[in-house]
């Protein structure tokens, strides 16, 4: 395959150069403009005294607009980002622009800037595709850019169906596909599994068989609804491929001694399961590894499943402005991100996300650098695209793994949610016993984190 523009963020490369000076009282001497400072705070960024892309792209930036300067926070604990943060806005400390795991999170503790007037004046925003804009907004206010985009779904190793003579899986499978894909390559006796884990689909299927419904059935009208024929047939679908042994994470310990690695992701790597679920992170890592021919499909049914990352401005900061100059430089700005390929190509790195923006020039200049026909039939589909929820749904976390249940699974006489669904999956119980119980919990939990933010 060609090269391609992605990279895990700890790559690092050289010492960090100290950032320029200046403080708040200061002009930039032959522009007029006040000399401002602002603090940003990243799980992106290099550790001090390295530098990865990130850093790179903080020092052009403040190369393109002199009178601003960037310090980096680091006081934010990366290992515990929330409570860090909480504890930054408790002492009067909140960085200027920040990293956000849990955007309801930040509303709730009006963390938060509005940025409603701001992006309204600004055409680039609209570049963003509709759906990655729209998850952020509250109450018909936005109050976070989205700053790097990454595609979830399934990878297929096309030589374990040419070596079978199967049809390849090719990114708009169906569901019926999507089966016999996977049961036709898996072989246990022979060390062949036709997917990596079955715990996803009850996540994605229902946005496949109801057009309604987004990832774990959440719609923003009307919540959950994991009481539906489309949630609890998921949840079948995955049990039924776990009891066939079609799922290598769900086979014995002793029919894994069969497969030639010691866990999914060597078998994979080995050529050894059809179908695997990732993100588009991974991409580098099979570029480097994989000596097979490999594509992406995504999920049946052809709608892209994204997860976002974000950036905040802090609701106490002095400069707004500069603050969003920066948030663009860095998030979904033409200029920013064509400069980043531009400095990823001069030091020999790779960009680590996919563009945010769907300016043309962009993509063209992005996509010229991979190989992956279904990544980019994903990306040409973003405005019908799934969200993952996690970090704009109100009481997620809650709703998909944490809230306990009050229903005894096993050992844990007060299961959570995650561990019943995964009872289901396993086959340990029927879903559709506890469908309606688990649905009003998750509802709840959804509800009561929606009225901290209303």
């Amino acid at each position: 395959m060609k090269k391609y523009l992605f990279m895990p963020l700890g790559i690092m490369l050289v010492t960090l150069a100290a950032c320029g000076g200046g403080d708040d009282a200061t002009t930039e001497e032959g522009t007029g403009e006040d000399q401002v400072t602002i603090t940003y705070a990243s799980w992106g960024v290099a550790q001090e005294g390295e530098e990865n892309l990130d850093t790179l792209m903080i020092e052009a930036f403040m190369d393109e607009h002199p009178h601003i300067n960037v310090e980096i926070d680091r006081s934010i604990d990366g290992s515990d980002w929330n409570s860090s943060l909480a504890s930054a806005a408790s002492a009067s400390e909140m960085p200027d622009v920040f990293s956000i795991a849990e955007v309801p999170l930040g509303l709730s503790n009006d963390w938060l800037l509005d940025l409603n007037e701001v992006v309204n004046e600004d055409s680039e925003f609209n570049d963003i595709p509709e759906a990655v804009r729209n998850a952020v907004v509250y109450n018909d206010s936005l109050y976070a850019v989205p700053s790097g985009t990454q595609i979830l779904g399934y990878f297929v190793n096309k030589d374990l169906f040419n070596q079978a003579n199967l049809d390849i899986p090719a990114y708009g499978l169906t569901l019926d596909e999507f089966s016999a894909a996977i049961r036709d390559t898996s072989d246990v006796q022979q060390g062949v599994s036709g997917i990596n884990q079955i715990f996803s689909i009850p996540d994605w299927y229902p946005s496949v068989v109801d057009e309604t419904a987004g990832w774990y059935t959440f719609n923003e009208e009307t919540g959950y609804d994991l009481a539906s024929s489309s949630f609890i047939n998921g949840v079948q679908l995955a049990a039924d491929l776990a009891n066939g042994n079609y799922a290598y994470d769900s086979l014995s310990d002793e029919q894994k001694e069969r497969f030639a690695g010691d866990n999914a992701e060597e078998v994979w790597l080995n050529g050894d399961i059809a179908l695997k679920w990732d993100g588009t992170w991974s991409l580098e890592g099979l570029t480097n590894d994989a000596e097979f021919d490999w594509d992406f499909v995504g999920i049946p049914g052809g709608r892209p499943v994204v997860t976002n990352d974000y950036l905040g401005i802090a609701s106490s900061t002095e400069h707004a402005e500069e603050a969003y100059l920066f948030s663009k430089w860095m998030a979904f700005g033409k200029d920013g991100f064509l400069k980043r390929i531009e400095l990823a190509d001069e030091a020999g790195l790779v960009v680590n996300k996919l563009p945010v923006t769907a300016d043309q020039e962009v993509l063209d200049q992005f996509f010229a650098n991979i190989d992956v026909p279904g990544v980019e039939q994903a990306y040409e589909d973003m405005d019908n695209a799934v969200i993952e929820p996690m970090k704009t749904v109100p009481g997620y976390v809650d709703s998909r793994w944490e809230a306990p249940t009050g229903i005894a699974i096993g050992d844990e006489a007060n299961a959570n949610i995650a561990a019943l669904i995964d009872a289901a999956v396993r086959g340990e119980i029927k879903i559709e016993d506890y469908a309606s119980q688990l649905n009003d919990l998750a509802n709840n939990r959804y509800e009561d984190s929606k009225a901290a933010i209303d």
